[in-house]
């Protein structure tokens, strides 16, 4: 079965209080719900973290190699400002998909540029929770495409 590591970023953990014009309404808990709920239809195994501290993404990330697949991340505002997260992913060298809630490309100019984008396999961003699943579904196909 394939193992699939889910990260998500600083500030993600106050979804569906913080800026909700901009994030909405969920929860981050509504989106593990989900996102379980599609890797049992995917037939994948989740491991699920989320943190506002950058080391424990990189000890995280560093310590997937050999335990997981693939990684679905949101690294939230870290996106822009990592080139430690972005190094890390380049290390394991996992297939990676970057993801966000809100369409980094229409917000404000310092969220133009991801650190994360050029080492990830595919970025989803501007579909809401669906940005998730459909990372998820496109990590999926992904890994069982690749020849192991």
């Amino acid at each position: 079965m394939l193992k699939v590591f889910v990260l998500h970023g600083p500030n993600l953990n106050l979804l569906g209080k913080r800026e909700p014009g901009v994030y909405g309404h969920v929860t981050l808990e509504q989106i593990d719900e989900w996102l379980k709920q599609e890797a049992q239809q995917l037939q994948i195994q989740l491991e699920i973290l989320q943190s506002n501290h950058e080391g424990i993404l990189v000890d995280a990330i560093q310590g997937a190699k050999g335990q997981y697949q693939g990684i679905l991340i949101n690294p939230g505002a870290y996106t822009h400002t990592s080139v430690a997260i972005r190094d890390a992913i380049a290390a394991v060298d996992l297939p990676t998909v970057e993801v966000h809630l809100s369409n980094i490309y229409r917000r404000e100019a310092f969220r133009h540029h991801s650190y994360i984008a050029p080492v990830a396999i595919g970025q989803i961003s501007g579909l809401g929770t669906d940005s998730y699943l459909l990372g998820l579904q496109a990590l999926a196909n992904y890994l069982r495409r690749s020849p192991s």
